[in-house]
């Protein structure tokens, strides 16, 4: 009986924002866009979800083999979600409903 050794999970690609005077982010490690209009733009990356919002906001450059984006206009905020892999919950938070 062979053992069929398990796949192996992709590396994680290196993650950095560099915002530029609240008009332009360039954000590296992007995996894919998951929406995108003038007040926000939702990128999957290993970390999570990264959420930009802002105001008269376009994508300026995109190049998902090299995991970059550049996003140009009135950048407002970043949010992260919790990356898939991340717990819901922490045990203080289950403990203290």
């Amino acid at each position: 009986m062979m053992n069929n050794p398990a796949p192996e999970k992709p590396k994680a690609r290196a993650h950095t924002i560099v915002m530029e005077n609240r008009r332009k982010a360039t954000i590296t490690g992007v995996l894919d866009v998951a929406s995108f209009h003038d007040q926000e733009v939702v990128l999957k990356t290993d970390d999570g979800d990264v959420i930009i919002i802002g105001e008269q906001l376009h994508i300026s450059n995109l190049s998902l083999d090299e995991g970059k984006l550049t996003v140009e206009g009135l950048i407002g905020g970043l949010e992260y979600t919790d990356a898939p892999d991340a717990p819901k919950a922490g045990m203080f938070r289950r403990i203290f409903r």
